[in-house]
């Protein structure tokens, strides 16, 4: 030939990141394809390749048998021992074909073959590489938004970055340069599917790794990760050092390192706390602001009673409950939060059941949902959003004050104070019956 194969097989491996021995394969396959279509589809045709020549044989492959059925695939074992004495019968005896020039159909044959192949080892190289990247942060460039999805350019691959997994308020337009979680790598028909993630926890980890260099010299460790994509994440941080304050690191002079990242996310805000061993320490720290007054840990349920000070729930509860939620994300158990004036009221709740059932009322968990959809201006959303902060009967919504309601999304001043005295209301007319 004139010119090195192995070396042409070599160089298009390395710029289409492919396994040369790969490349060999399709060709030898092509080979075959084309070979076939020349001398016939009887003949069991073989291809080798040579290290040492650097050059493809083509062969035919007989098998010695006594009788021969089919000429084609068959040497008798007599006619096998005048070219190799030693042969026994079922042996297979290799005779190699001189190459000969191919028609236009076999040609384009060998041509797809090759192509065909190459596009399918280039697929499994995309998919195995960054199968072995999920849990990672990517660039990218938005290459088009269709239905909703972003389609992002990784430069050797597209990803797609699905509506469920993008930041609210956020806005892609061709063009623009994203970082990404990758969440998932799926392998499809016509290639592998990489599936990105705005919203992901990890993806707030990873953001703090690059920027905090302390994080990523495994000084300060990363021990938890809650977040409502857009709005509100907590982060709990630990030092390996005791010299190095995590939450600082974390923070850097004047916030710098953490606005980075809230910059990056949108303006969602970010609480960064010190890891403590001890749930009941923590969960101080991840209330904050709000003041605890005592704590009960529950390890058979895996729960945490907090009792805060008084005028301080709303803050404890955050909007819509958020504050709470991410915090009992962040630890890992399920946190219930209450004012003084919710546990003096707790013992006749709790009681009452244990003495006899009861029908549900407007205290009673089997009929607060209904209860608190009926009250007038209340309805089935804003009932779920009061029982999601925490006020889950039409007792709890009387006794609330003006400031906790309005904290939940869709109250207003005025309209806090009209549910309060529909709660109340509601409650005198149950009394009277």
């Amino acid at each position: 030939m004139g010119i090195d194969l192995l070396q042409v097989i070599e160089q298009v491996g390395r710029e289409k990141e492919i396994d040369p021995a790969v490349l060999i394969e399709a060709v030898s396959a092509a080979i075959l394809s084309a070979s076939r279509k020349t001398l016939g589809a009887a003949l069991d045709l073989r291809v080798e390749f040579d290290q040492r020549s650097r050059c493809f044989t083509l062969y035919t492959v007989h098998k010695v048998v006594e009788q021969v059925l089919n000429p084609h695939i068959e040497i008798s074992i007599d006619e096998a021992r005048q070219q190799h004495p030693e042969t026994q019968l079922g042996d297979e005896i290799k005779s190699e074909v001189k190459a000969k020039e191919f028609g236009r159909i076999a040609a384009q044959t060998a041509k797809q073959v090759i192509i065909q192949r190459v596009k399918e080892a280039e697929r499994e190289s995309v998919f195995q590489a960054y199968k072995a990247r999920v849990g990672e942060l990517v660039g990218g460039v938005v290459q088009r938004v269709a239905k909703g999805n972003v389609i992002v350019n990784l430069g050797k691959a597209e990803a797609i970055l699905p509506p469920r997994e993008q930041l609210p308020r956020e806005d892609y337009r061709v063009g623009d340069r994203i970082r990404a979680y990758v969440l998932d790598v799926k392998k499809l028909p016509r290639g592998s599917q990489i599936v990105l993630s705005r919203t992901h926890p990890g993806l707030l980890a990873k953001l703090l790794e690059i920027e905090v260099p302390e994080i990523y010299e495994g000084i300060v460790e990363i021990k938890a990760v809650a977040r409502d994509a857009g709005e509100r994440a907590k982060v709990a941080v630990a030092s390996r050092d005791s010299n190095v304050d995590p939450v600082g690191a974390c923070v850097g002079y004047r916030g710098s390192r953490i606005q980075a990242i809230v910059r990056e996310l949108m303006g969602e805000k970010i609480d960064v706390i010190a890891w403590k061993d001890d749930p009941a320490s923590f969960v101080k720290s991840a209330l904050a602001p709000a003041d605890i007054e005592s704590v009960e840990v529950v390890p058979e349920t895996h729960t945490l009673h907090v009792l805060v000070v008084d005028g301080q729930l709303s803050l404890a509860i955050g909007k819509r409950g958020q504050n709470a939620r991410l915090a009992a994300k962040l630890l890992g158990w399920k946190v219930d939060v209450r004012g003084r004036g919710e546990i003096q009221k707790a013992p006749e709740e709790q009681v009452q059941p244990e003495l006899e059932p009861v029908a549900p009322t407007a205290e009673s968990p089997a009929g607060t949902v209904l209860q608190l959809a009926e009250l007038p201006g209340v309805g089935q959303t804003l009932a779920d959003r009061l029982i999601e902060a925490g006020i889950d009967s039409c007792r709890k919504l009387a006794d609330a004050s003006d400031e906790v309601l309005v904290q939940v999304e869709g109250i207003g001043p005025k309209t806090a104070q009209k549910l309060i005295e529909a709660a109340k209301a509601a409650l005198a007319s149950k009394d009277t019956e």
